[in-house]
């Protein structure tokens, strides 16, 4: 019998009727069966091996015939055989193989996680310093935004007080014309040709107040936007007239403080430049700086008493190839040796004297290098 089966049906379609018949299984039936007209015979849960089936018959007389014998073996089923024995021999060895490559899998990601978990560990450290050192930074930055702010006071009043003078001037006048206006407006036989006059000379000075009082209004904004922490929004502005107002201001602060000090301002400004975008907090800061130093160098020059020595500061703008220049240039002390390596610190050098460090003080470049490298 073919492997699989257990179960044997053996039967006798043939067997002539009133005859009967008896059986037995060598290897499953201990003895022979009852006689039986059944015509066939069922076994079912037989074991692998070999089987010997044999039957006698009977007829109505009584006469037994000789045994006849039916001899088959019985397979084992599929899953018993030796391949089978093989094919579950292979696959426990594959079972080992991926258990033993999961493991290492599982081994490799713990240790990649471990790995990972180190160096995030490091950038957020690293982070928390730069962040702690770029927040230090900013305070100095500011700080010294506050500082030349300090250094513009006295420059703000000087230049304010110029607009103030003529708004109050042109008001008394038109307050006179007014007046004069109104006693013509009294008499019987107005002067229409002196009304007319005396209304054109009042427009003109209305004109003239109007023009000082933006004037006024400008420095009063340009000195509170400066104050203020910048957004480092870049705005389109006329560069030529920001760099004209931060001089006059700066230069104005030096003569408030030092009233014998004369220096010729030395400008070219490209009249071909158009507005450049900005940010005007940062671009302000960088230009009070350069121009302080700018005349700190010659003050300190002018102290030598150098014969023939006229402090001068040339500051000139330019468009080149869709980029602007600003330069600033003085006759003065310049810088100190060993400063220029130093000049990016957020920090004036330690070892110089104070009025060397004032002279040495790298803010301009600070700022100018943070408008560098956030603009690009």
């Amino acid at each position: 019998m073919p492997s699989g089966p257990s179960a044997l049906n053996l039967q006798a379609p043939h067997l002539i009727r009133r005859t009967s018949a008896c059986t037995v299984m060598e290897g499953e039936d201990d003895v022979w069966s009852h006689w039986t007209t059944e015509t066939k015979k069922e076994y079912t849960g037989l074991d692998e091996g070999d089987y010997a089936f044999k039957v006698k018959s009977k007829n109505i007389y009584g006469t037994e015939s000789p045994a006849s014998t039916f001899q088959f073996s019985s397979m084992p089923p599929l899953y018993r055989t030796w391949w089978a024995y093989a094919f579950y021999g292979l696959c426990f060895l594959s079972g080992l193989v991926a258990i033993d490559r999961f493991q290492r899998r599982r081994l490799i990601q713990k240790e990649r996680k471990k790995a990972r978990a180190r160096e995030l560990s490091q950038a957020r450290e690293i982070k928390k310093a730069y962040d702690e050192l770029k927040l230090t930074q900013l305070q100095l930055v500011q700080q010294e935004k506050m500082a030349s702010l300090g250094e513009l006071t006295a420059g703000i009043a000087h230049e304010i007080q110029n607009p103030l003078n003529f708004v109050n001037n042109f008001s008394e006048i038109n307050k006179e014309l007014v007046d004069e206006l109104l006693e013509i407006k009294k008499k019987e036989v107005p002067d229409l040709k002196l009304e007319e006059e005396l209304l054109a000379d009042i427009e003109k000075n209305l004109s003239k107040i109007h023009y000082h009082g933006q004037r006024a209004d400008a420095i009063v904004k340009n000195m509170l936007q400066h104050a203020r922490p910048s957004s480092g929004e870049r705005q389109l502005i006329n560069l030529n007239a920001l760099v004209e107002e931060y001089l006059s201001l700066t230069y104005a602060g030096i003569r408030t403080k030092d009233k014998n000090f004369t220096c010729t301002l030395d400008t070219s400004y490209d009249s071909k430049l158009e507005k450049v975008e900005v940010a005007p907090q940062e671009i302000g800061s960088v230009l009070i700086n350069l121009f302080n130093n700018a005349f700190y160098a010659v003050q300190q020059k002018q102290t030598l008493n150098l014969i023939r020595y006229e402090p001068k500061v040339t500051v000139s703008t330019m468009s080149h190839k869709g980029n602007v220049e600003i330069r600033v240039w003085d006759n003065g002390t310049g810088i100190p040796e060993g400063v220029n390596a130093r000049y990016f610190s957020p920090s004036s050098p330690p070892s110089l004297p104070v009025r060397e460090q004032a002279l040495a003080s790298p803010s301009a470049m600070i700022l100018l290098k943070d408008m560098v490298e956030n603009y690009l």
